[in-house]
């Protein structure tokens, strides 16, 4: 007679199970980056009574976004975005009648047109100082205006147009493209004085005007 010895049941020790996945949980917490939405990173002003100084309209250039997206450019329809930065470009250096009185950096606008590179210099006198635009850069505020409903991505793309022109502007003064110029080191003492003088008297005049409540059909 043969007999069969029961053998006993296999079970798995599921005591540190718990432990285990308690560790995951730490590891994956640890080491996952959680993504957040990031605005638009702006400085702001110091807290001071607001001050408030007449401002003719040839000195203020309108950009509204509505509801639909759409670009309004001096209460005109715009359909060119990469048209944007130069338009803002020829307002900035319009120099239709520059200051005598100190500015940005105690600079007058005359003083800021005589340091500027003989060929920025050369496309003002040739192509701009129109009296109905600017009277300079010390003057000149760029406004942007959006409704109720304008998109996000559609204000980052003029924003973006807006910034590019200044930086083409800093950037021609001391001999760089927009971008190097974006790229400047300014814990470089060499690239920090680049940065410094390519700003030097023309302050980004950029005006975010309060939204309005328009909604296009």
């Amino acid at each position: 007679m043969s007999f069969q010895k029961e053998r006993p049941n296999q079970e798995v020790n599921a005591g540190s199970m718990a432990d285990i996945a308690f560790l995951l949980l730490i590891f994956f917490l640890v080491t996952t980056q959680i993504l957040t939405n990031k605005g638009i990173p702006m400085i702001l002003p110091d807290k001071a009574p607001p001050v408030i100084s007449p401002l003719h309209e040839r000195n203020l250039f309108k950009i509204q976004i509505n509801s639909l997206d759409q670009i309004m450019v001096e209460d005109e329809r715009f359909e060119n975005m990469d048209e944007l930065h130069q338009m803002v470009y020829d307002f900035v250096l319009n120099f239709g009648n520059p200051s005598n009185k100190s500015g940005s950096d105690d600079m007058t606008d005359l003083q800021v047109f005589n340091g500027l590179p003989a060929t920025m210099k050369n496309y003002v006198i040739s192509n701009l100082k129109n009296p109905k635009s600017s009277d300079g850069p010390s003057k000149a505020v760029v406004s942007i205006k959006t409704d109720r409903g304008s998109g996000y991505a559609r204000f980052i793309e003029v924003m973006d147009q807006v910034q590019k022109a200044y930086y083409i502007i800093y950037g021609e003064r001391v001999g760089l493209t927009d971008e190097q110029y974006r790229k400047l080191n300014r814990q470089d003492a060499h690239q920090l004085f680049l940065y410094e003088q390519g700003k030097k008297g023309i302050n980004k005049g950029i005006s975010l005007a309060e939204q309005s409540n328009n909604v296009q059909d």
